[in-house]
């Protein structure tokens, strides 16, 4: 009898278990991710998540991509084959991002490296071996709105470059709306030295921060550009893909590319958060718009629910745990088992007597 009961708690423990990790499974949403240390050509994941488009190929070894090779007007591009959402249909939630990627350029003239946001149905094809590598249409704003940010090493003063050694964000032209002077933190991007740059997009605070340094140091804590930037709004619910692109123009610069990583998250609507420079926040951000008061106490009442609910499935899960290893009683096995003895109680008569007549006969 014991063991069926102790059985049967056995399997009502594993059941919650169970139910706690399906119910996990089902309210987590997957978020696209993906990271490249290398480039191995062999990979099969590497053919179903990269496409190759113009001059990108990958390195005899795999250890790197070249993305433009050593003759004029030479242009590549590496595109990532699942598009993403930067908002839900609904509304309800945005999409944050984080990119990494470890990259080198060589002292030729050559235009530079770009990462970009492209909405789907753009065209592969139109290399012009300038400008990035993007297609003409986008060149020409024939299509729809792009979000790019370029490592730029050529000067072009139609465009407003500040010089050849700067980096800057684009939204939906070649004419950057904010750039920042690598120089300021003494980088070369041109050096042919490995770099890695680091691009990170908030959301529920709609900011784009951009960092770089050497390979091997540590991230930046201040961003050496960052822009208040409304993708979400942008997009919308359109499908976008992102990519890296390079051209050289007119010129022999070959850029590689070592790694790529990519992080998809999405965030609440309701969800506040505060980017990394405080201080530029204060400069140029827009006011945070503040959430009713009704959405707010909604979401405080669920979240007690929630936790009330939690927390009394945890006591009860360690007071049932407790009964079964700590508070269970020995049992004698039937051989030793003490048995029951009877006793014969002998009844025993009380005379009762008088003191006083005792005392009485003593004195006599």
């Amino acid at each position: 009898m014991g063991s069926i009961c102790i059985l049967r708690y056995y399997l009502f423990f594993w059941f919650l278990v169970f139910f706690f990790l399906m119910a996990g499974f089902l309210l987590a949403e997957a978020s696209p991710s993906f990271g490249f240390k290398n480039f191995d050509k062999n990979s099969k994941f590497l053919d179903s998540q990269i496409a190759f488009y113009g001059d990108a190929m990958i390195d005899g070894n795999g250890s790197f991509v070249k993305m433009t090779q050593s003759w004029n007007y030479s242009a590549g591009r590496v595109m990532y084959k699942i598009p993403i959402k930067q908002l839900e249909r609904n509304g309800g939630r945005k999409a944050s991002f984080g990119s990494y990627f470890s990259f080198s350029l060589s002292s030729e003239n050559g235009d530079g490296l770009v990462f970009v946001m492209l909405p789907n149905g753009f065209s592969s094809g139109g290399y012009n071996g300038k400008l990035f590598g993007l297609s003409n249409e986008l060149i020409e704003k024939k299509n729809r709105a792009f979000f790019a940010v370029e490592i730029d090493t050529k000067f072009d003063a139609e465009l407003g470059d500040l010089n050849n050694n700067h980096i800057g964000i684009n939204v939906g032209s070649l004419v950057s709306v904010k750039v920042s002077n690598a120089s300021d933190v003494k980088l070369s991007l041109s050096s042919g030295k490995i770099l890695q740059c680091w691009i990170d997009y908030e959301a529920s605070s709609k900011r784009i921060e951009v960092r770089i340094s050497k390979a091997g140091e540590k991230r930046p804590v201040y961003p050496l550009l960052s822009c208040p930037i409304d993708l979400s709004g942008m997009f919308k619910n359109e499908e976008v893909f992102i990519g890296l692109s390079s051209s050289n123009a007119n010129s022999t610069q070959i850029c590689k590319l070592y790694s790529w990583s990519f992080k998809l998250r999405q965030v609440p609507y309701w969800m506040h958060s505060h980017p990394l420079d405080p201080e530029t926040v204060s400069k140029d951000a827009q006011p945070v718009m503040i959430q009713p008061k009704r959405d707010c106490a909604l979401k405080v009442l669920t979240a007690l629910i929630l936790g009330t609910a939690c927390g009394a499935l945890g006591a009860y899960m360690v007071m049932f745990v407790w009964s079964i290893f700590f508070t269970k009683k020995p049992v004698a096995p039937e051989e030793y088992m003490v048995k029951p003895v009877m006793y014969d109680y002998n009844k025993v008569k009380a005379l009762a007597v008088d003191k006083s007549d005792e005392a009485c006969n003593n004195k006599a």
